[in-house]
């Protein structure tokens, strides 16, 4: 039986709002009138709204959102309207929901920010926020188109990184299918033929029949194994202590270590730039920015930041004692402050980091190309060369 979402006015003229179960909004009307109640609005109340698997609202679809709305508030229509229209012509079922749901709450009363901030999976603090001031400096429009934009900067930078780290992921993985196929289906081969042969067998050999005896023994201890410490790892990565151990631990890693502190200083510096232009406070720009930061470390330094903040001094001077953001972002953080340009100076300075993400991207691929096919090479072939030394020695012995 579906659920209805009602407003009607009670025996003394005031506006109540409620649920019910009914079969129809007549059977709804029927039980507001046996209790005294006069219908003013109902409507369907919007599905529960899943947000997993196909229909999961992904980052794309917020965007396109956020940009046809924008051009449907500047070009005049209503906000209702707008809304209503978006979710008619929307092809995600989730986001559809979603919409239908704001409509009905700003119809209810609601600021459009508070409508947003009812469903944090679709939009973020910070895209509430952002709303939230864009509506009280009435360039609700220029905002969203400023979000839209910032969505697909911020997207696309988590697409670098993780496409970076895509390709020794897939190539790891190709060579430990290809280093078990060889230990499981083809070893044994070669040792049974060996041990037909009686012969007494290299050192080398005798390692990679050993390795091929325990894999096809052991595998599921070596499963078990391997779970354990994943779920070991996650655990401990779960704990505040533990995420901020492993945070640094990968911020100090050799050459990917360099792709996450430049793409979480543009990620920083894009995000609050963007607060502070659209009218965001400094403290609450701060601290959304924290939350938004992906790293225990840079979360850490930026809420240090606005402590400091808070306590009437810089920014700067906390970021530069995290060591996680260069001398020149502090120094030109510290020339915005100066100059009243801290939005302009951010938004510089993410521009220029988004390109040296693509730089440090392009170095990691073309150092993890080579070490890949190199360790590849010398495992499949030593495993390979081990195989055939004791044919050598067979062939050597018949000559």
């Amino acid at each position: 039986m579906p659920m209805y979402e009602y407003t009607a006015r009670n025996s003394t003229g005031q506006i109540q709002k409620g649920q019910l179960e009914a079969q129809s909004t007549d059977e709804v009307n029927a039980h507001l009138r046996k209790n005294r109640m006069m219908l003013v609005s109902v409507r369907q109340a919007p599905k529960a709204i899943s947000f997993g698997g196909p229909g999961r609202i992904k980052t794309r679809d917020i965007v396109i959102f956020t940009r046809q709305f924008a051009t449907m508030i500047n070009a005049g229509l209503p906000l209702v309207q707008s809304l209503t229209i978006l979710a008619q012509q929307t092809e995600n079922k989730a986001l559809k929901d979603v919409t239908k749901a704001v409509v009905y709450d700003v119809e209810s009363g609601n600021t459009l920010a508070d409508a947003f901030a009812k469903h944090p999976k679709a939009f973020t603090d910070l895209y509430v926020n952002m709303v939230a001031a864009g509506e009280a400096g009435g360039i609700l429009d220029t905002i969203l188109l400023r979000l839209a934009t910032f969505l697909e900067k911020n997207d696309a930078l988590v697409r670098k990184v993780k496409g970076a780290m895509v390709y020794p992921g897939v190539i790891m993985a190709v060579a430990g299918i290809a280093i078990a196929v060889l230990l499981v289906f083809v070893i044994p081969t070669f040792s049974e033929m060996f041990a037909s042969a009686g012969m007494e067998l290299p050192l080398p050999t005798r390692v990679v029949i050993a390795l091929s005896d325990f894999l096809i023994g052991f595998w599921w201890a070596i499963l078990l194994v391997i779970g354990a410490v994943v779920f070991a790892i996650r655990k401990y990565y779960a704990t505040s202590g533990g995420r901020k151990n492993i945070d640094t631990m990968m911020l100090h890693a050799p050459v990917l270590g360099d792709l996450i502190r430049k793409s979480a200083v543009s990620r920083f510096t894009r995000t609050l730039g963007t607060l502070i232009s659209s009218g965001v406070s400094i403290l609450d720009g701060l601290e959304i920015t924290a939350k938004t930061s992906g790293n225990r470390v840079v979360h850490d330094a930026v809420m240090e930041s606005r402590q400091s903040i808070a306590g009437g001094e810089t920014i700067a001077a906390p970021l530069e004692r995290s060591k996680v953001f260069p001398p020149m972002v502090i120094s030109m953080i510290a020339v915005g402050e100066q100059t009243g340009g801290l939005d302009e100076m951010l938004s510089k300075i993410a521009d220029f980091y988004d390109e040296e993400v693509d730089v440090a991207v392009s170095a990691l691929l073309s150092l993890m190309e080579p070490v890949m096919i190199v360790v590849l090479g010398v495992i499949v072939g030593g495993m390979v060369i081990a195989m055939y030394l004791p044919i050598f020695d067979m062939m050597n012995a018949v000559q």
